[in-house]
């Protein structure tokens, strides 16, 4: 016997007690991908909720989704968009913004790029349009020219085709249905303004569904990791985290995929001015780029906007076999961005087949239209990452086969170790953090024999409790000098990064 008190154990033995968390400075610190993992159990899906349970869900889900299309889509576009606003609204939180003010922030800015962007755009396109109003008797007769001078071509030759006289109908033609269309203007501006009105109504609804979703994206993130199987408390095997990095992923290949198509039409046209094709390419290769490059954000129809603006620039100057020569350009930069740029950059940033990255494009646009395909991709990345995440999670029972031989066959989790869970979303923690990587709530190190205490900024002797930690609380300041000297110099507090200790950080990108 040394003569120590029980209660003055030191920490080396605190620190050997079985199934207790070993003090703070007896543990070594782990970052964030060092974190080690929990003992996981898999979930077996017994064979009667395959059969009955499963199988209905998948049938209500499906006719859901048939009898509530357009609530549905609003609902999907907004979580893609607050899933893309969320780190931004946690990068300002950790600056010392509330949410609600870091979410009205990050709004604020997203509007005011999209102005500026509109503001930009709304001079150079209305000036096209009122040049092309302008220009548009004089190309009908240069249309006109080009037909005389081709029908004289083809009588000096013999052929008896009156292709001028068919040219010149199909112009009149044009004219006198215009004539009389004009009477179905003010039914198709009834219409404009409809959709105007319903597509602005929804842009409302998916905006304020997505604040919502922002200010709330702490309690929404602890619902579903209630809601899915429990992982290992790592951030690799977190879901809201994987879900966050797939769009993360979708966002990084967009911005790629704008830029590989923007560059390449800006290059061509360029080549195009160089070669004296397109003289004005070489003029405003750059601008075309940058236009084209923007309008790949918008599938089917930002390719054929951005393809327009400089065919309607080669028509202005009187050129129609330079505007033949750019439709045929932009037609192989389409092929090429349809079946070989945009499989091979979203499967790399989504990890997902090309073959499929095609089909689920088609899919989504046939479905929903322009909507459907912006989120098809990140609704691929979204239900690829819950597969694979339910697959490491959940067991189906095979037929016939005893749960308990499941359980056994099943892959071994990894070592236990000493964890807790977090206060505020319930996400499993290691024993040495000090704030929760999922919502960043303070967890701290707890007293190894009194879990429920939390012992961040305290003395080692308030741990060890004793003689020494009344002294250190209420005695006199010689009383206080002995159980420092007793206890040690060193305070449970933040780890210190110029003694080359490990410092964790306590937050995450998802709420």
């Amino acid at each position: 016997m040394t003569g120590e008190k029980p209660d003055d154990l030191s920490d080396q033995r605190l620190a050997e007690l079985p199934g207790e968390p070993a003090p703070l400075d007896a543990t070594p610190l782990h970052t964030e991908s060092q974190v080690p993992p929990a003992r996981v159990e898999p979930v077996v899906v017994p064979r009667w909720m395959q059969a009955v349970v499963l199988t209905a869900a998948l049938f209500a889900f499906a006719a859901l989704a048939r009898a509530s299309r357009p609530v549905l889509l609003v609902f999907i576009v907004a979580t893609v968009i607050a899933l893309i606003l969320n780190p931004v609204v946690k990068l300002l939180q950790r600056a010392g913004l509330p949410r609600g003010a870091a979410t009205a922030v990050v709004l604020l800015g997203f509007f005011a790029a999209l102005a500026g962007t509109i503001a930009l755009l709304v001079n150079p396109v209305s000036d096209q349009i009122r040049a092309f109003q302008r220009d548009l008797p004089g190309l009908i007769n240069n249309a006109n020219d080009w037909l005389a001078d081709l029908q004289e071509t083809l009588d000096e030759r013999g052929f008896g085709i009156q292709i001028a006289r068919r040219g010149e109908t199909a112009l009149e033609t044009l004219r006198s249905n215009v004539v009389r269309g004009s009477g179905d203007i003010l039914s198709f501006t009834r219409d404009l303004i409809r959709i105007f009105v319903e597509a602005g109504f929804a842009l409302i609804l998916i905006l304020v569904t997505a604040i919502y979703m922002l200010i709330y994206g702490k309690q929404i993130g602890a619902l579903v990791r209630r809601v899915m199987p429990p992982g290992d408390g790592t951030p690799d095997d977190d879901y809201p985290i994987r879900v966050q990095k797939a769009v993360f992923g979708y966002v990084r290949g967009q911005l790629t995929f704008s830029l590989i198509m923007g560059a390449s039409a800006g290059l061509s046209l360029w080549l195009f001015g160089v070669l004296g094709i397109f003289p004005a390419g070489k003029t405003y290769a750059v601008f075309f780029g940058v236009f084209y490059g923007f309008m790949e954000l918008i599938p089917y129809v930002g390719p054929v906007l951005g393809s327009a603006a400089p065919i309607l620039v080669a028509l202005f100057q009187g050129e129609p076999l330079t505007a033949v020569w750019l439709v045929v350009l932009f037609l192989v930069l389409q092929q090429l961005e349809g079946h070989v740029v945009a499989p091979q950059v979203f499967s790399h940033s989504l990890r997902i087949n090309p073959l499929v990255v095609i089909f689920v494009l088609l899919l989504g646009g046939h479905l929903y239209g322009i909507v459907g395909a912006l989120v098809a991709l990140p609704l691929a990345a979204i239900a690829r990452e819950t597969t694979m995440y339910l697959r490491r999670h959940l067991v189906l029972e095979p037929w016939g086969t005893p749960t308990a031989e499941v359980l056994r066959e099943a892959p071994p989790p990894q070592a236990r170790t000493a964890r807790r869970r977090c206060p505020e979303c319930g996400t499993s923690a290691a024993a040495s953090a000090e704030f929760c990587f999922a919502c960043g709530a303070p967890v701290g190190p707890r007293h190894p024999r009194r879990p429920d205490q939390d012992l961040a900024g305290k003395h080692p002797a308030h741990i060890r409790g004793g003689a020494a930690a009344r002294a250190l609380r209420r005695g006199p300041t010689w009383a206080k000098h002995w159980a420092r000297r007793r206890a040690g110099s060193a305070v449970v507090a933040e780890p210190d990064a110029s003694r080359g200790e490990a410092v964790e950080p306590g937050h995450s990108d998802v709420g």
